[in-house]
């Protein structure tokens, strides 16, 4: 079986360094995407994404392995942003968002995290988990090409993407069984670079971009500007990605084993969050958020050392300056990433899966059964509400529904009463009354 690496664990630099760059590789599509779409600068993006990381571990005490990059809930937020007010009002807002955090983060360490225990039993937790894997999971079959578009089929012979993605995830998925030693706990470096292989030679890979790339060249910063309109427009997203952030702790908790929400806190976890964003906008970039994909590498690895993370963080400043290794790695087809994606997201799934059976969480129970089926409908099937310029949707969402119906319907002992004298209280009220942290730690 393979061993864990915990997250104080420091391993010999030559064994980190290509746990790093498997990390580096499977933030890297999300992370520039954010800021193609919004009209950011991928390299000031991959410089934020790093030095917030740095920011997340220090605040942290170098105790949680997260590494943080760009969030996906601001993107519409700062294309209207950047559309009526200019990109640097829209990075004004970006680090007023920041200071949201700062201040949800100080009213956490004032009244303490006890109140998360009853807003989130392990029902809720567990299948809050689930819907932050399988809600992307359209997402990855999509990179894959296994989505068909205008009703078109999918000709598998006629569709080197597809091939290239099945691939990649066979290769993944081999390594990650069969090899032995350091191969055994970088898969997804592994699946990448046969990936990226493979595709080079179905001719999906141009290398044209990479030859004309300067080696070194400084991020184009862009100051940020205060708008009261955009800060109004913006800030207030910070809301829905403190709630997703609490769901990637949460997730993390139960594959490391450990209760992150207490030591080091809840408040200093959503703390370096959001520091990592407002210093994110001073240059550029876009607002930080921790990953899932990061999540599940180690998931599949067991390696949740916070030395690998922080050489990640190293390795991503670095590439922002040089402008050839930033640009070669953009060159990774789609088709690998989905590759690689359908594997990550459906670890984290998994993991949901293992807690609710870790927590025996107990399904003949109405209010479990409806907890967990309107949390996975909601999440899943991509409900979304808007108020205004507000939108909530996916895992925020279902999160938020889950707590409110969490906390309205009866438990299990209101239904029935209570236990006779003497007798053991119901198993299922027993698991709701379990912390979140008890239950990722079950098994451990």
């Amino acid at each position: 079986m393979r061993r864990i690496i915990n997250p104080e664990e420091r391993l010999p630099l030559l064994t980190t360094l290509p746990l790093s760059i498997q990390h580096l590789f499977a933030m890297f599509g999300a992370t520039i995407l954010v800021p193609i779409l919004t009209g950011l600068h991928p390299s000031v993006a991959l410089l934020g994404s790093g030095l917030g990381t740095f920011t997340y571990i220090i605040c942290t005490r170098g105790k949680i392995p997260a590494y943080l990059g760009s969030s996906f809930a601001f993107i519409v937020p700062i294309i209207v942003a950047s559309k009526y007010y200019g990109v640097p009002a829209a990075l004004g807002g970006c680090l007023v968002a920041g200071l949201v955090y700062v201040a949800v983060a100080a009213v956490i360490h004032k009244a303490g995290t006890g109140w998360l225990d009853r807003l989130l039993p392990p029902v809720v937790v567990g299948s809050v988990v689930i819907v932050i894997g399988l809600a992307l999971a359209r997402t990855a079959v999509d990179m894959a090409g296994l989505l068909p578009k205008d009703g078109q089929t999918i000709n598998l012979l006629t569709s080197p993407g597809v091939w290239t993605a099945m691939f990649t995830l066979a290769v993944a998925v081999i390594a990650s069984v069969y090899l032995k030693g350091i191969l055994n706990v970088i898969p997804i470096l592994i699946g990448i670079l046969a990936g990226y292989g493979f595709a080079f030679t179905q001719g999906l890979v141009d290398l044209t971009p990479v030859l004309a790339a300067e080696w070194f060249a400084l991020p184009p910063f862009v100051t940020p500007r205060f708008s009261l309109p955009a800060v109004l427009l913006i800030a207030p997203v910070a809301v829905v990605s403190i709630t997703e952030h609490i769901g990637h702790l949460l997730v993390t908790n139960n594959i490391v084993g450990r209760d992150f929400t207490k030591d080091p806190g809840l408040d200093r976890s959503i703390l370096g969050d959001g520091l990592a964003t407002s210093l994110a906008a001073l240059f550029g970039a876009p607002p930080n958020t921790t990953y899932g994909e990061n999540i599940g590498v180690m998931a599949i690895t067991r390696v949740y050392s916070v030395w690998v993370i922080g050489w990640a963080a190293a390795i991503a400043v670095v590439l922002s300056f040089v402008q050839k290794l930033g640009v070669a790695i953009q060159t990774i087809p789609t088709p690998v990433l989905g590759g690689i994606s359908i594997l990550l997201f459906g670890t984290i799934a998994a993991a949901g899966v293992r807690m609710l059976v870790e927590s025996q969480v107990d399904f003949s129970q109405t209010r479990n059964l409806i907890l967990a089926s309107v949390i996975l409908v909601i999440g899943i099937g991509g409900a979304e509400l808007h108020i205004g310029s507000f939108n909530v949707s996916g895992m925020p969402l279902a999160t938020l529904i889950g707590i409110v119906l969490n906390l309205i319907l009866p438990t299990a002992q209101e239904e029935t009463g209570p236990a006779p004298a003497g007798e053991p209280e119901d198993r299922a009220q027993a698991a709701h009354e379990a912390s979140p942290a008890k239950a990722a730690a079950g098994g451990r």
